[in-house]
This record gives C-alpha cells, structure tokens and sequence, in this order.
C-alpha cells in the first residue's frame, strides 16, 4: 500500500531506480533562465519530450529574452517551431507573451501563480512548472503522467489533473512538491506506462495496488 506514511521513501526509491531527467529539468542545470523554462514549457504541451527538447534548444539559440520573439513574424515563429504539436497556435500566443512581459513586467517572468494564469498560453501545468523549476517554489506541476500514476497507486481518487494537484497539495509533505513533475514523468513514460505498464521491472510494484505481477521485491531504502 502507498500512503502518506512511506510516500517520501517511495519517491526516494524512484529518484534512485530512474537516472533520466525531464527537459525542464536539463534546461534547468544548463542555466536556461526563467523566460526560456516558461517558452520551453508552452512548446512541450501535447509533444513529446525528445521533440520539444529539440525544438526548444534550436529556438534558443536565437531567443534569450521576450524581445528575440518579436523579431519573428507569426508565420517565420511558426515555421521555426514546427512540428511541436499546435505550432501555429503556439507561435501566435508566444508572440502575445512577450508583448505582455514587456509591457507589464519590464520583460520579466512574474513569479505569482494568478499573474503566470493571466500570460497567454499559460494553464496551471504551465504555471506550477514555472515557479517549481524556475523559481525554486514549492508548487506541483500535474499532467497526464502524474495524474495517472497517483490514482493508479490509489493515493488519489480524482478525475481531473487540476483535482489531483489540490488532493497532493494536501497529503505531500511540501519538500516533495518540486520533485513530483520531473519525477513521475520519467516514472510514466519509462514503467508505469498509459497502457502495456512495466510492472516486472517496477521497483515498487510489490506494494502497489495497480499490477498484476508482483514478483520482484521492493528497493525501499
């Protein structure tokens, strides 16, 4: 079983077992500042992790600050960005960003939640991610991946990501709301898969609810 009693071991046990970190996460060692985590953040949505990684790094070797964007043309950003998934509609809001953060935030990435929800292109994913891996705060960036895996381990029972965040936002202790995004992503595309899940080569699978086959011990440390 998982619960609040040993959530911090489980997670403990994953950071060990999983080496791979998330694009955020690179981006953010390499000392990609605050505005590029926030763009990098808008392209991934609804593409994959390799692909907007790739896009990310080639966009930011033009773009540094919210001006760099405004030397594109909608259609030239567009181009540049493709094929992360919805580029057009990705290129235009990018273009309103950083009209927005110029003329209200002197170019600067607010570091609020109810001023990060007001940025076109920007949902509370988008916005927890920021302040978590940009800002350094305690926030909990929820997406399919986290979702899933949560209500599979029956920590959460939610229908909804946005209810997961504010059920998590109540039973984890705080010092784990950065980790969870960078970390559970990596746990979902690598084992606990959306469908044909890895649950042999789980590190936790014997106290999981969800599989079937519970024939390897649990790592906890």
């Amino acid at each position: 079983m998982i619960n609040e009693k040993n959530i911090e071991k489980i997670f403990g046990t994953l950071e060990k077992y999983l080496e791979e970190k998330s694009m955020i996460q690179k981006f953010v060692d390499e000392n990609f500042n605050p505005f590029q985590i926030l763009v990098a953040t808008i392209l991934s949505a609804r593409t994959k992790d390799e692909q907007s990684e790739k896009i990310s790094r080639k966009l930011f070797q033009k773009v540094k600050e919210p001006r760099d964007l405004l030397n594109f043309s909608e259609m030239e950003l567009a181009n540049e960005i493709y094929p992360v998934g919805f580029y057009r509609t990705k290129a235009r809001n990018l273009i309103k960003l950083a009209k927005v953060l110029l003329e209200r935030y002197n170019g600067k990435v607010p570091e609020k939640m109810e001023e990060l929800l007001e940025l076109p292109g920007v949902g509370r994913k988008t916005a927890n991610i920021v302040l978590a891996y940009a800002f350094n705060k305690p926030a909990i960036a929820v997406d399919t991946h986290v979702h899933r895996i949560f209500n599979r381990w029956k920590f959460v029972k939610t229908k909804r990501p946005e209810e997961t965040e504010e059920e998590l936002r109540k039973k984890l202790p705080k010092r784990l709301w950065r980790k969870v995004n960078n970390l559970l992503v990596n746990f979902g595309k690598n084992i606990c898969k959306p469908i044909n899940p890895l649950c042999r080569e789980c590190p936790i699978n014997s106290i999981c609810p969800f599989p079937k086959h519970k024939d390897k011990k649990i790592l906890l440390q």
